[in-house]
């Protein structure tokens, strides 16, 4: 499945993302990561997107159900 990276402090996220069968790893807003399939992030306007090479999904304002199923949606296109 997936390499997800997803913002501390989203562990419900993590735990929702790992029940689908991807392989998550939690990271602090201000690392630089590379070679992730997708990101969830807090807030796209808290993150400065260039410092990620793959796409993000922003939290804000979402259930944990619904960033599940916007993380799936993206890596189905």
């Amino acid at each position: 499945m997936a390499k997800i990276a997803v913002e501390n402090p989203f562990d419900d996220v993590k735990v929702a993302l790992e029940e689908k069968g991807h392989n998550v790893k939690m990271f602090e807003s201000d690392e630089n990561l590379n070679g992730y399939d997708i990101g969830v992030v807090r807030s796209i306007s808290d993150v400065n997107v260039d410092q990620f090479d793959f796409p993000v999904v922003s939290i804000h304002g979402m259930s944990v159900q619904d960033v599940v199923n916007e993380v799936q949606q993206r890596l189905e296109r």
